[in-house]
Protein backbone atom coordinates (compact mmCIF):
# COMPACT_ATOMS: atom_id res chain seq x y z
CA UNK A 1 0.00 0.00 0.00
CA UNK A 2 1.64 3.41 -1.45
CA UNK A 3 -0.37 5.60 -1.21
CA UNK A 4 -2.13 8.09 0.97
CA UNK A 5 -4.95 10.01 0.64
CA UNK A 6 -5.62 13.16 3.05
CA UNK A 7 -8.84 15.12 3.93
CA UNK A 8 -7.72 18.79 4.82
CA UNK A 9 -9.83 20.01 7.90
CA UNK A 10 -9.50 18.56 10.85
CA UNK A 11 -6.50 16.25 9.92
CA UNK A 12 -3.55 18.13 8.31
CA UNK A 13 -4.81 21.46 9.39
CA UNK A 14 -6.92 22.38 13.18
CA UNK A 15 -9.51 24.30 11.63
CA UNK A 16 -12.50 22.48 12.56
CA UNK A 17 -13.04 24.51 15.96
CA UNK A 18 -12.50 27.76 13.28
CA UNK A 19 -15.22 27.04 11.33
CA UNK A 20 -17.84 25.71 14.21
CA UNK A 21 -17.69 29.56 15.52
CA UNK A 22 -18.76 30.85 11.87
CA UNK A 23 -21.39 27.84 10.83
CA UNK A 24 -23.02 28.10 14.47
CA UNK A 25 -23.57 31.37 14.30
CA UNK A 26 -25.03 31.50 11.10
CA UNK A 27 -27.74 28.32 11.68
CA UNK A 28 -28.64 30.79 14.34
CA UNK A 29 -28.82 33.84 12.23
CA UNK A 30 -30.47 32.45 9.26
CA UNK A 31 -32.74 30.47 11.14
CA UNK A 32 -32.24 26.99 10.11
CA UNK A 33 -33.45 25.39 13.57
CA UNK A 34 -30.72 22.92 14.17
CA UNK A 35 -29.28 22.76 17.42
CA UNK A 36 -24.96 22.86 16.46
CA UNK A 37 -25.74 23.31 12.55
CA UNK A 38 -21.44 22.77 12.61
CA UNK A 39 -21.61 19.87 13.14
CA UNK A 40 -24.11 18.56 11.15
CA UNK A 41 -22.59 20.11 8.28
CA UNK A 42 -19.29 18.58 8.69
CA UNK A 43 -17.63 17.25 5.59
CA UNK A 44 -20.21 19.10 3.28
CA UNK A 45 -19.14 21.26 0.42
CA UNK A 46 -20.85 24.59 0.65
CA UNK A 47 -22.93 24.04 -2.55
CA UNK A 48 -24.32 20.74 -0.73
CA UNK A 49 -24.82 22.44 2.49
CA UNK A 50 -26.27 25.68 0.45
CA UNK A 51 -28.78 22.84 -1.37
CA UNK A 52 -29.37 21.46 1.52
CA UNK A 53 -30.54 23.81 4.52
CA UNK A 54 -30.96 26.79 2.27
CA UNK A 55 -32.73 25.61 -0.71
CA UNK A 56 -35.99 27.49 0.08
CA UNK A 57 -34.28 30.89 0.28
CA UNK A 58 -34.06 33.24 -1.80
CA UNK A 59 -31.34 33.71 -4.67
CA UNK A 60 -29.79 36.78 -3.10
CA UNK A 61 -30.03 35.24 1.10
CA UNK A 62 -28.52 32.06 -0.64
CA UNK A 63 -25.78 34.44 -2.18
CA UNK A 64 -24.95 36.42 0.94
CA UNK A 65 -24.50 33.01 2.72
CA UNK A 66 -21.54 32.35 0.07
CA UNK A 67 -20.14 35.41 0.27
CA UNK A 68 -20.19 34.96 4.27
CA UNK A 69 -18.15 32.29 3.97
CA UNK A 70 -15.67 33.05 1.66
CA UNK A 71 -15.15 36.22 3.27
CA UNK A 72 -14.24 34.31 6.34
CA UNK A 73 -12.32 31.78 4.97
CA UNK A 74 -10.45 34.17 3.16
CA UNK A 75 -9.07 35.50 6.59
CA UNK A 76 -9.13 32.31 9.00
CA UNK A 77 -5.67 31.00 10.70
CA UNK A 78 -4.50 27.80 8.93
CA UNK A 79 -2.90 26.20 12.06
CA UNK A 80 -1.37 23.08 11.25
CA UNK A 81 -2.60 19.93 13.02
CA UNK A 82 0.17 18.24 15.31
CA UNK A 83 2.23 16.30 13.43
CA UNK A 84 0.44 16.48 10.12
CA UNK A 85 3.13 18.33 7.95
CA UNK A 86 6.00 16.24 9.70
CA UNK A 87 4.60 13.05 8.62
CA UNK A 88 3.30 14.07 5.03
CA UNK A 89 6.87 15.06 4.20
CA UNK A 90 7.78 11.55 6.37
CA UNK A 91 5.52 9.70 3.69
CA UNK A 92 6.82 11.77 0.96
CA UNK A 93 10.53 10.96 1.30
CA UNK A 94 9.55 7.45 1.53
CA UNK A 95 8.29 7.40 -1.91
CA UNK A 96 4.33 7.26 -1.01
CA UNK A 97 2.01 8.72 -3.35
CA UNK A 98 0.12 11.60 -2.06
CA UNK A 99 -3.47 13.11 -2.73
CA UNK A 100 -5.66 15.88 -0.87
CA UNK A 101 -9.21 15.15 -0.89
CA UNK A 102 -10.92 17.69 0.67
CA UNK A 103 -14.47 19.50 0.54
CA UNK A 104 -12.60 22.91 0.19
CA UNK A 105 -12.56 24.83 -2.69
CA UNK A 106 -9.53 25.71 -4.75
CA UNK A 107 -8.57 28.97 -3.41
CA UNK A 108 -8.42 28.27 0.01
CA UNK A 109 -6.05 25.24 -0.88
CA UNK A 110 -3.63 26.91 -2.66
CA UNK A 111 -3.33 29.69 0.14
CA UNK A 112 -2.63 26.86 2.61
CA UNK A 113 -0.34 25.31 0.49
CA UNK A 114 1.90 28.42 0.19
CA UNK A 115 1.79 29.14 3.73
CA UNK A 116 2.72 25.89 4.77
CA UNK A 117 5.30 25.62 2.01
CA UNK A 118 3.55 22.06 0.27
CA UNK A 119 4.07 22.51 -2.93
CA UNK A 120 6.24 20.01 -3.47
CA UNK A 121 3.87 17.10 -1.37
CA UNK A 122 0.57 16.19 -2.93
CA UNK A 123 0.58 14.11 -6.48
CA UNK A 124 -2.98 14.81 -6.63
CA UNK A 125 -5.55 17.67 -5.31
CA UNK A 126 -9.26 16.92 -5.55
CA UNK A 127 -11.00 20.22 -4.20
CA UNK A 128 -14.64 20.92 -4.46
CA UNK A 129 -14.29 22.83 -8.06
CA UNK A 130 -13.11 19.07 -9.30
CA UNK A 131 -16.61 17.32 -8.24
CA UNK A 132 -20.00 16.80 -8.74
CA UNK A 133 -20.96 15.18 -5.61
CA UNK A 134 -19.32 15.85 -2.54
CA UNK A 135 -19.12 13.20 0.53
CA UNK A 136 -20.36 10.95 1.47
CA UNK A 137 -20.29 10.75 -2.48
CA UNK A 138 -17.04 8.66 -2.62
CA UNK A 139 -16.70 10.42 -5.77
CA UNK A 140 -13.72 12.76 -4.53
CA UNK A 141 -11.56 9.64 -3.19
CA UNK A 142 -12.29 7.50 -6.64
CA UNK A 143 -11.19 10.79 -8.61
CA UNK A 144 -7.67 10.90 -6.75
CA UNK A 145 -7.27 6.70 -6.78
CA UNK A 146 -7.53 7.66 -10.75
CA UNK A 147 -5.20 10.43 -11.04
CA UNK A 148 -2.54 8.52 -8.84
CA UNK A 149 -3.14 5.24 -11.45
CA UNK A 150 -4.21 3.30 -7.74
CA UNK A 151 -6.79 0.75 -7.15
CA UNK A 152 -8.92 1.88 -4.48
CA UNK A 153 -7.39 -0.81 -2.10
CA UNK A 154 -4.26 0.86 -2.24
CA UNK A 155 -5.05 3.33 -0.77
CA UNK A 156 -5.05 4.31 3.16
CA UNK A 157 -7.83 7.42 3.38
CA UNK A 158 -6.83 9.82 6.69
CA UNK A 159 -10.53 11.39 7.81
CA UNK A 160 -11.93 13.12 10.40
CA UNK A 161 -15.67 13.68 9.78
CA UNK A 162 -18.64 10.75 9.61
CA UNK A 163 -19.29 12.01 5.90
CA UNK A 164 -15.86 11.67 4.88
CA UNK A 165 -15.03 8.46 6.97
CA UNK A 166 -18.19 7.23 4.38
CA UNK A 167 -16.78 8.18 1.32
CA UNK A 168 -13.45 6.50 1.67
CA UNK A 169 -15.08 3.63 2.85
CA UNK A 170 -17.63 3.72 0.02
CA UNK A 171 -15.01 3.90 -2.56
CA UNK A 172 -13.47 0.99 -0.86
CA UNK A 173 -10.61 1.81 0.83
CA UNK A 174 -9.21 1.47 4.37
CA UNK A 175 -9.61 4.68 6.71
CA UNK A 176 -7.82 5.71 9.29
CA UNK A 177 -10.07 8.11 11.58
CA UNK A 178 -9.05 11.19 13.99
CA UNK A 179 -10.57 11.77 16.83
CA UNK A 180 -9.97 15.28 16.28
CA UNK A 181 -13.87 16.60 15.74
CA UNK A 182 -15.34 13.04 17.11
CA UNK A 183 -14.53 11.29 19.71
CA UNK A 184 -12.57 8.00 20.01
CA UNK A 185 -15.67 5.87 20.96
CA UNK A 186 -17.65 7.55 18.38
CA UNK A 187 -15.33 6.63 15.28
CA UNK A 188 -14.12 3.01 16.52
CA UNK A 189 -16.78 1.28 14.74
CA UNK A 190 -16.46 3.21 11.49
CA UNK A 191 -12.63 3.26 10.72
CA UNK A 192 -10.04 0.62 10.63
CA UNK A 193 -8.19 2.45 12.84
CA UNK A 194 -8.40 5.46 15.19
CA UNK A 195 -5.73 8.25 16.29
CA UNK A 196 -5.53 11.73 17.84
CA UNK A 197 -3.07 13.35 15.52
CA UNK A 198 0.25 12.77 13.56
CA UNK A 199 2.84 13.68 16.73
CA UNK A 200 4.02 9.82 16.65
CA UNK A 201 3.21 8.32 13.96
CA UNK A 202 5.74 6.47 12.31
CA UNK A 203 6.26 5.06 8.64
CA UNK A 204 6.41 1.53 9.94
CA UNK A 205 2.82 1.91 10.91
CA UNK A 206 1.86 3.26 8.02
CA UNK A 207 2.71 -0.04 6.39
CA UNK A 208 1.53 -2.15 9.09
CA UNK A 209 -2.38 -0.30 8.25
Amino acid sequence: MKTALFDFDGVIVDTEPIYDIFWNEAGKRYNTGIDNFANVIKGTTLPDIIAAYFKDRSEEEKQLIINESAEYERNMPLPPMPGSIEFLRLLKSKGVKIGLVTSSDDRKIQRAISLHKLDDVFDSIVTADRITKGKPDPMCYLLAASDLNASPDECLVFEDSFMGIQAGTLAGMRVIALSTTNPVEALIDKAYKVIPDFQEITFEQFEEW
